[in-house]
């Protein structure tokens, strides 16, 4: 028995691992399959300092991230959204790259205005849009905020937006969340903000599973809480729908969950395709065929 087993698997035709690959990531979005989530301790830290908030409290949403992105950080930028809507923040929308601005409509006509009717852009919330100049724009609005912001996306000039009137800095901000999909984002806001001045800026932040081993260093002093990949997003998800999603959560705001599954399932159909592989290769070395 061993023996027909080691000959399927050492013969076996790549086009079966190519369909089975294809299958755990078809099925669990076919069925659309939920697996449960336990948040970690860098979610929990996340979902603390915006709860922390108070009704009022600025917040900087900082969304440097692109569609390029969006499977990754599209769901932990919702959820954010959604958690500073609830807690009543005042949100303070901008971008440090140039198809940023087209990730804060999406949130702002997707969550904000669809959702919250009833919150007022201008007093409630503002998109202050996308400046060129990189890491260069964070060290001007650090002390300097209207050095650069001297209008919103709109072209309305930031001392007619009532929101914006007592701003003068990026220190007046009482959280900072980032969204960052590539450079500059999350790195430049904390070596750029948050380290020069850590009595005045508090940062959390949501990367891609790319960028997230450049953040661990700045866990827990620069950077208390951190959302990595998907993963985290999902993570985060169940903390927030879990509080303020009531009986019946939209969809929207369970997206990172559901993008979990065939994630989850594909994960596990490589672990077992690895473990064979290892297997097939050390038996052909036992039986001195050559490999």
């Amino acid at each position: 028995m061993i023996d027909i087993m080691y000959d399927i698997l050492k013969n076996l035709d790549r086009r079966w691992i190519f369909l089975l690959m294809f299958l755990s990531v078809g099925i669990p979005i076919l069925f659309q399959l939920q697996f449960p989530e336990k948040p970690t301790g860098l979610a929990k830290a996340v979902f603390k300092e915006i709860e922390n908030l108070d009704e009022g409290d600025r917040v900087l949403l900082a969304w440097d991230f692109e569609p390029a992105t969006e499977g990754e950080l599209g769901p932990m930028a919702t959820a954010f959204a959604l958690h500073c809507c609830k807690k009543k923040v005042k949100m303070y929308f901008l971008s440090l790259l140039p198809v940023g601005p087209q990730m804060i409509d999406e949130t702002i006509s997707g969550i904000v205005e669809k959702d919250f009717p009833d919150l007022v852009y201008g007093q409630d919330y503002v998109n202050l849009g996308y400046k060129s100049g990189y890491e260069g724009v964070i060290k001007v609005i650090i002390t300097d905020l209207r050095g650069l912001y001297s209008t919103d996306a709109r072209g309305t000039n930031i001392d007619q937006i009532p929101m914006c009137q007592d701003v003068e800095s990026v220190q007046d901000m009482d959280l900072i969340l980032s969204v960052s999909g590539s450079y500059p984002g999350t790195k430049e806001w904390v070596q750029y903000a948050a380290t020069p001045y850590p009595d005045k800026v508090r940062i959390v932040a949501g990367c891609t599973g790319v960028q997230s081993p450049l953040l661990y260093p700045y866990i827990p002093e620069q950077l208390p809480g951190l959302l990595g990949a998907i993963k985290g997003a999902a993570e985060y998800e169940k903390l927030v729908v879990k509080k303020y999603g009531g009986l019946e959560p939209d969809p929207i705001y369970q997206e990172g969950i559901r993008r979990m599954g065939p994630q989850l399932v594909a994960h596990v159909l490589m672990i077992v395709l690895i473990v064979v592989g290892n297997i097939v290769y050390f038996m052909q070395r036992a039986r001195g065929e050559r490999t």
